[in-house]
Order: C-alpha cells, then sequence, then structure tokens
C-alpha cells in the first residue's frame, strides 16, 4: 500500500534524516522524497500492511515539519476527457 504526503520540507539533506528516522521507526516502510514536486511530496510504501498516516505525520511534526495526507486524484469524468480531448466530443 502506497500512501502519498505533502509536506513542507525543502532540503535533501533534511529529507535524507527523515527517510532515515522513517525506516527506523517503521521498518516495513519505503521512504522516498520528490522534492522538485511543487507539493514536496514523500511516499511511503508498505508491502505488508496499511501506511499509518497520522504516526508519520506525528514523526515529522516531531521534527518540526508539516505533512498531510494527499487525496487520491478523483477519475476523470467524461466532461473532462471531453473537452482536455475533442476527439471525444460527438
Amino acid at each position: 500500500m502506497v500512501e502519498v504526503f505533502k509536506t513542507n520540507v525543502q532540503k535533501r539533506a533534511i529529507a535524507n534524516i527523515l527517510i532515515d528516522e522513517i525506516h527506523r521507526s517503521f521498518p516495513a516502510y519505503r521512504a522516498s522524497f520528490d522534492l522538485d514536486d511543487c507539493d514536496k511530496i514523500l511516499r511511503v510504501e508498505c508491502r505488508s500492511h496499511p501506511v499509518q498516516a497520522n504516526e508519520l505525520i506525528i514523526l515529522l511534526k516531531d521534527f518540526g515539519f508539516q505533512a498531510e495526507v494527499l487525496p487520491d486524484d478523483p477519475p476523470a469524468t467524461w466532461k473532462q476527457l471531453s473537452a482536455a480531448y475533442p476527439l471525444f466530443q460527438n
């Protein structure tokens, strides 16, 4: 299972420290940051059970950072598809 978080982490060195701490606190998790994304994404994967989002948010908060779960994108509707791709229009 994968959970994606928006964070306010800016520096790679800090991200690496946080990744190490996540891996130490949650050995089954694999975490990575995408600091090039405007939301400074933290992606956490766990194959054995759901990611404990609240505990990760608290862990980052304990280090002075904010994190919030990014909601899954809703599926595109027919109207959105037809607006984006005129081929779909009647």
